[in-house]
């Protein structure tokens, strides 16, 4: 499958401010960058760096006044679909290194809290069963309501309040396979199928040797997703940090499937 993408920011700086940015799709074994484009208005000090992961890259850089930013690009996606329902999990006393992080609690994932419930509620499954069965539930039980949470939203919060958006059933399934002793990472995504269209965020899961992806929202398929970034939360994968208040002004994605 191949994804024709662009995304658009604007923002209004009225002090010169540092920006970190995490918005392009990474190059990884699954996901080909056909061609790619990134276009800014006036900046300074550019620096690319990698991150922590080694999946896509940070851009560093200072602006001010008007900042926009254009990012255009063509992905082959060559992922099969894998039925996470059947795979069994990974030991923990086996589970490689990188993965260990993935276990732990996070500021917005706090899956120490969850432990008790994940056990009297799911504790009949196990492994890629009981993620599908969390990911299914995740799914009937909560609202998909566009602003109805904002940058201080855990896990917690959405599980009490029973709505959010991506990130928020993202955030809650990374919690609870954590709660469950499965790694699981947040993953920031371009999906054709998001409505309304926008930065997409789902979760991937360690699950019999490999990492794999879930999105609870039903909107975003493992074939169809185009991989940003990885980290322990949204705070390790926003497409936008600034060092400086930034006034937003206008900002569009848009992700299609290419006939």
């Amino acid at each position: 499958m191949i994804l024709n993408i662009e995304a658009y920011l604007h923002y209004y700086f009225e002090q010169p401010s540092d920006l970190i940015l995490q918005l392009e799709a990474s190059k990884t074994g699954q996901q080909k960058i056909l061609n790619a484009n990134i276009a800014f208005s006036k900046i300074e000090n550019f620096v690319r760096v990698p991150t922590e992961a080694g999946i896509g890259d940070r851009l560093l850089l200072r602006t001010e006044d008007h900042f926009s930013c254009r990012y255009t690009s063509r992905i082959e996606i060559e992922r099969k679909p894998t039925d996470i329902a059947s795979l069994p999990a990974t030991p923990i006393h086996l589970l490689p290194g990188e993965a260990i992080r993935y276990l732990m609690p996070s500021r917005y994932c706090p899956s120490d809290e969850f432990q008790a419930f994940v056990s009297s509620d799911f504790g009949n499954l196990n492994g890629g069963a009981r993620i599908a069965a969390l990911s299914e539930w995740i799914h009937d039980h909560f609202a998909y309501v566009p602003g109805s949470s904002n940058a201080q939203t855990t896990a917690l919060h959405t599980f009490v309040q029973r709505r959010g958006i991506c990130r928020d059933f993202a955030h809650l399934l990374v919690t609870l396979a954590r709660a469950s002793a499965i790694p699981a990472r947040f993953t920031s995504v371009f999906a054709p199928f998001v409505n309304p269209q926008d930065f997409h965020a789902v979760a991937e899961v360690f699950l019999d040797g490999a990492w794999h992806l879930v999105d609870p929202t039903k909107m975003a398929h493992q074939e169809d997703i185009a991989i940003i970034g990885v980290g322990m939360d949204a705070a390790e994968v926003a497409f936008m940090t600034s060092y400086g208040f930034a006034e937003f002004r206008e900002q569009s994605v848009s992700v299609s499937v290419e006939a």
